[in-house]
This record gives C-alpha cells, structure tokens and sequence, in this order.
C-alpha cells in the first residue's frame, strides 16, 4: 500500500504536465486512498486546488465520504474555495466524483440551514462540469435547490434560459425541470414555469415518481393562472404511468380545476376551503390562494370584453368584491400590471375601458420579434441536426422496428404502482 506521504509526492510531480499518467496512477491506487480517507485532512492542505486539481479531487472525495470530515466547521469554505480554483479540464475526468463533493456540499449548507453559502459556489461548478451550455449535469438541480431554500429566484432563473439538448441521467432532467419550474414561479414567469413541468409530467417514466406528482398539481394551479383553465387530457408522447396514475394523487387539484371553470368566486372558494388541509400540507396553499386572486382578474378581464364603461360598485358586485374601493385597487393593479387598459374617474367612480395601445410597430418589439424568430431558426436546425443523428442510429432503427411488428396484450402493460420509486 502506498503511503500518503508517497501519493502526495507523485501528485505534486506529475501535475506539472503529466495529467494522463496521474490519472492511471490515481484510477491504481483508489483503494489505498479510500483506507486513508479518514487521515486525508492534513494531506489535502499540501496541495493546491489549482495545480493540483485531479489529485485534490480524489483525495477530496474520499476524505467526505468519512462521517467526521462533514461535521468539521471549515467544510464549507474548503469545498467552496476548491470548487473555485480547480481546473474544469482536469475534473471533467473525474464527473462523478466531482458531483458526489458538490452533493456533499449541498447537503452540508442545507443542513446548517446555510443554504445561500452554496449558491455561488455550486454555479460554478456547474459550469465547470458542462462540456456545454446545451449539457444538463446532475449538478443542475443541486444548484436550483439551494436557489429556492436561499430565495435567490433571479439568480437560478438564469441557467433555466439555457436549451438543453443533452441529459446524464433522467432524474436529473425530472428535478432540473421541477426546480426549474419552482423558481419561475417565485419569479412570476407563469409561461416558463408551464413549459418546465409539462416536460416533468410528460417524460418517458417505466412507473410513476414522486417528482412527477408533485409537478403534476402545480402544473395545475400554474395553468389556472396564467391561462384560466386546465384540460385534463394528456398529449399522446406521455407515458402510460402517468396518464393511468397522475390524476388518481392529484384530486383536489382537479376538483379545483372544475370549480374555477364556474367562474364563480364562491364556488372556488368553497373548494378551497373542503381540501385546505390537503393543499397546505403539499405546500401549495400560496399558489392556491394566487388561483382565487386570479379568477377575480379573469373576471374583471371580461367585463372588457362587454362593457365600455362601467362604475367601480358595478364592478365590485359583478365580481363579487367586499367594497368598492377594493373593486378600485384591483382595477389600478391591473392597470399598473398591463392586464388591463383603462382608465378610472375617480370623481364619479367610472372606469373607461380602452383598446390594447401596442401597435406592434416599435423598435422594441420589431427587436424582440426578431430575436425569437433568429431563437426558433437555431433550435430548427438543432433539431434537424438530431433527427439525423438519430435517423442513422441502428439502435434506434432496430427498436423501431421490433415495436412496429410488436402487437400490445392488456397484459403487457403495467399495474398501478403502490408506492413511489425516485
């Protein structure tokens, strides 16, 4: 067995250049250095995370798999600051070693209730772990989570801009989408948040998962909010697990859903009310109550449709509002909000209801509407480019073929799963 005192040493001399012949004498040596683990504290501070990024990062990795190194109070800024310097080419080698310490790490800051300590570092690391911006890592919904426990929604919403084309391992697309979707919640961003949890709910899944039922209500009260109704059917590229079992766990959703296409406030409001324990329990009663406040937009919306004036007590009773000035306070929200275009004498009490003033002819929007239209050319010819790829496949055209000639029994399907598996 080499000693450590060895291993340091051949570390240190083969850095400078001689990355590949480290590699193999580190691959070699994993046993030794996981008997060690435990006396690696000492060693890891004669080397450098920068200079010595691959050896760091064995030694690392070994040494946080002892329980003592995870309560030592200087964890966090060690794994920080190595995170920091360490070379991206060289720990790309070793991908899952590195996402098992920035894991380590996750689970440190949450447990310490520290979870704003992780959030620079872990977007870092993502990075660093990406061979591309296109290139979803297990590492993506590490940071998202420590994003929502820390409230910094802004700051995690901005890897969700990022097209991923490439995914390591399913889960990792299931908790990057469902956080993902969180986060556009707690930034207001109702459209992205759909497009997230619609890819949770319809992904290729052999039985259903906790992660899938969680995003599947949601979805729900995500879809009241931004569109005012929810369809129930899903599309056809969803799995049989979760068009079997989805709405069999989400039930007061649905029920919701039906009690929101009333249009009526009391009827919401009493459903509301009949499964409040069931939705604060999911920790949903917020989006809930931003589903009610909703329906009284959804109202006044329509009052623009038929009436081009109309009297703030008018609006208050139609939507069934406690007083006028309420009635008056929504209608300037959305107003300020651009959800309406009115205007409010507040002399009389009469809102004149006016047409939408975009004339879509501006430099802004001719600029916007130029860069979602460059945006879809790219992502077209990103798919053709896969298709292709795909197409020349034998595997894939092998598949296809066995299951075009395939005849499907009742039998050959699943039975509804009794508990949840990740």
């Amino acid at each position: 067995m080499e000693s450590i005192e060895a291993l340091v040493a051949n570390i240190i001399g083969l850095s400078d250049g001689k990355t590949t012949q480290l590699h193999t004498l580190l691959k070699q040596s994993e046993d030794s250095i996981q008997n060690m683990a435990s006396q690696l504290g000492q060693s890891l501070d004669q080397l450098d995370p920068e200079k010595h990024s691959l050896g760091y990062l064995f030694l690392l990795e070994a040494y946080l798999s002892t329980p003592a190194a995870k309560e030592q109070a200087e964890l966090i800024p060690s794994v920080a600051r190595f995170i920091n310097s360490c070379v991206a080419e060289q720990i790309r080698l070793e991908p899952r070693k590195f996402a098992y310490i920035c894991k380590t790490f996750t689970d440190v800051v949450v447990r310490r209730q520290v979870p704003i300590m992780g959030v620079a570092p872990l977007r870092i690391a993502l990075r660093k772990l990406q061979p591309s911006s296109e290139h979803l890592t297990a590492l993506h919904s590490e940071f998202l989570l420590v994003c929502l426990l820390a409230k910094c929604y802004k700051t995690g919403y901005s890897i969700l801009k990022d097209d991923i084309f490439e995914v390591d391992q399913p889960r990792n697309l299931f908790l990057y989408c469902y956080y993902g979707g969180m986060i556009c919640i707690g930034q207001k961003q109702f459209r992205r948040a759909i497009q997230l949890l619609h890819n949770v709910v319809t992904a290729p899944m052999q039985s259903l998962n906790c992660i899938a039922v969680e995003a599947y209500k949601k979805y729900i009260l995500v879809n009241l909010i931004q569109n005012g109704q929810f369809s129930a059917t899903f599309p056809k590229y969803a799995s049989s697990a979760a068009q079997r079992s989805l709405k069999h766990f989400s039930q007061p959703y649905l029920d919701l859903a039906t009690s929101y296409g009333t249009g009526k406030i009391a009827e919401l409001e009493s459903c509301v009310a009949t499964h409040r324990e069931k939705f604060e329990s999911d920790t949903n009663l917020g989006l809930v109550n931003q589903v009610v406040t909703s329906l009284y937009k959804r109202n006044i919306q329509r009052l623009t449709q038929t009436y081009l004036t109309l009297s703030v007590q008018d609006i208050a009773n139609t939507v069934q509002l406690n007083t006028p000035k309420e009635a008056e306070m929504r209608v300037l929200q959305m107003i300020e909000d651009g959800e309406i275009f009115a205007t409010i004498n507040q002399k009389d009490g009469m809102v004149s209801f006016l047409e939408d003033p975009e004339q879509y002819k501006s430099c802004e929007m001719i600029e916007s509407i130029d860069t979602s239209i460059q945006r879809i050319i790219l992502l077209s010819k990103k798919l053709n480019s896969v298709h292709e790829v795909i197409s020349c496949d034998p595997a894939y055209l092998g598949k296809a073929e066995r299951h075009r000639n395939q005849r499907f029994e009742m039998d050959d399907f699943d039975n509804v799963p009794q508990r949840f598996n990740m």
